[in-house]
């Protein structure tokens, strides 16, 4: 497997400096797991298991990684654990090609709809706001027009955010006072994109957890009303996951799964935290893909992601 001629080496250098928390936890582990051994046999197999796991890639996903290093370790026979590393690069990124987009949808070239219309759900402090803005900066800068709708109306601050950072963006807004009803600022968002011809159209929503079933027919209700506008809106339901709170991502993941059809994920807040592993559980357990993975707080800071890119930057020791 090639692990070199990454597309662009100062993304892939913000890449690298963005999941040092994550590596350098997951290198002390790996280096515990294989002190004074020479070869991977069942005690290091043992030993990796708790590393994965401890690094909050899941249980699920942990086992069946150690079931692919098993099969290369009883076809090799023998395997030497500084070739641990390069193997765990190779099954990870195996595993998470499934699931792997390539380019998002628009950042080049046609999109396939006019406006395309993306709703992004996640729980308030998952970091929602910012990419949304990340989201609209991304598209700009690639060329598209972009309209944001502020349709999480239960919160006076969650309009007011995405009015600042709609701001920092250079984009256009549509919104409604405090307490207005959701599917209507979608409504008028989707019906303001086409009547300005605007390429995007980007929809938030309230993020609440405590009742699934309120929250499935809020956002039933949004989608219902979009597609009255544009056949076929939302083209994309984007989940915003907080990837610094670990296995309470999953948990996130499986609420708003099981309440509407979330078609790609971002992953958002990797840069301060040492539970990068999350990407890799959550991209294998759920079947949707990882469009983007967060890395800052600036509007550039936000990655479409790339499953060799990410294990690269994850199992790479740094010496080139």
């Amino acid at each position: 497997m090639a692990w070199l001629g990454f597309g662009n080496k100062q993304k892939k250098e913000v890449l690298d400096k963005g999941l040092e928390k994550t590596k350098e936890s997951v290198f002390a582990k790996l280096s515990r797991a294989v002190i004074g051994k020479s070869r991977v046999d069942e005690e290091v197999l043992d030993n990796l298991e708790e590393v994965l796991v401890s690094s909050d890639v899941g249980v699920d996903t942990t086992l069946r990684i150690i079931e692919r290093i098993e099969s290369r370790v009883a076809k090799d026979k023998y395997l030497n654990t500084s070739e641990l590393n390069a193997i765990l690069k190779e099954e990870i990124a195996a595993l998470l090609e499934n699931n792997n987009t390539g380019e998002a949808q628009g950042q080049s070239g046609n999109l396939p709809a006019s406006p395309w219309v993306i709703m992004v759900v996640g729980v308030n402090g998952s970091g929602k706001t910012t990419t949304i803005a990340k989201l609209a900066h991304m598209y700009k800068s690639s060329g598209k027009s972009v309209l944001l709708g502020a349709a999480d109306t239960f919160r006076a601050a969650a309009i007011d955010q995405l009015q600042i950072w709609a701001g920092r963006a250079g984009v256009d807004i549509v919104k409604q006072k405090m307490g207005s009803d959701p599917a209507s600022v979608a409504f008028d968002s989707v019906k303001s994109a086409v009547a300005g011809k605007y390429d995007i159209a980007i929809i938030d929503t309230a993020g609440r957890l405590h009742n699934k079933i309120n929250l499935m027919t809020e956002l039933s209700k949004i989608k219902r009303v979009m597609e009255k506008v544009v056949p076929g809106a939302p083209h994309e339901v984007l989940l915003v996951l907080d990837g610094s709170t670990g296995q309470n991502a999953f948990e996130q993941a499986k609420q708003f799964t099981a309440a509407t059809n979330v078609t790609a994920m971002a992953i958002t807040k990797l840069d301060g935290t040492a539970k990068g592993g999350v990407v890799i559980g959550i991209s294998d357990q759920f079947r949707i893909p990882v469009k983007y993975i967060g890395l800052g707080e600036k509007l550039e800071d936000l990655q479409v992601f790339n499953p060799y890119e990410f294990v690269d930057s994850l199992f790479s020791s740094g010496k080139k």
